[in-house]
């Protein structure tokens, strides 16, 4: 390997790693409830809190919650906020639920420039857990497409 093939393969490694870097969610004041990350780890499974404090994604078709239809509310499962209402949940064919909007004040939203793209992340407002992303191809009236992993929600029946 010559020096220009390890200067170019250094700045590819460097760049890929922090593109693919997850940090965990900041905590300093942020948010309403804040817990350290012991305290997540304790209430959480490895994949909820890879999800909800790494912004990980779980596996496409994966979670129940893709394929529920029954009414009721989707909350957060960090702090039980309710977040998504049944009746604006629609099946997008991605594999994960979807839904056209979220319920007021209950997320929050970020820029995401991960993976060398631009995406909208979304968050529970009051811990901070990660919940998906937003996207502009969603059902009428929004236009937007809410894609949600489901480890990170809990459903209450109606």
């Amino acid at each position: 390997m010559n020096r220009r093939q390890f200067w170019t393969f250094g700045a590819l490694a460097g760049v890929s790693a922090l593109a693919m870097t997850r940090g965990a969610l900041a905590t300093g004041g942020e948010f309403e409830i804040e817990r350290t990350p012991e305290e997540w780890r304790a209430m959480l499974t490895d994949l909820q809190y890879n999800v909800m404090r790494e912004e990980g994604t779980e596996r496409a078709g994966s979670s129940p919650l893709d394929r529920n239809y029954a009414d009721g509310t989707y909350h957060c499962r960090g702090c039980d906020l309710a977040l998504y209402a049944s009746d604006a949940k629609f099946d997008s064919g991605t594999g994960w639920p979807s839904f056209y909007q979220s319920l007021p004040r209950a997320i929050g939203t970020h820029t995401d420039t991960r993976f060398f793209m631009t995406r909208t992340e979304a968050h529970c407002r009051r811990c901070g857990s990660h919940l998906g992303h937003i996207f502009d191809d969603g059902p009428a009236p929004t236009g937007k497409r809410h894609c949600l992993n489901g480890v990170s929600l809990v459903f209450r029946a109606a």
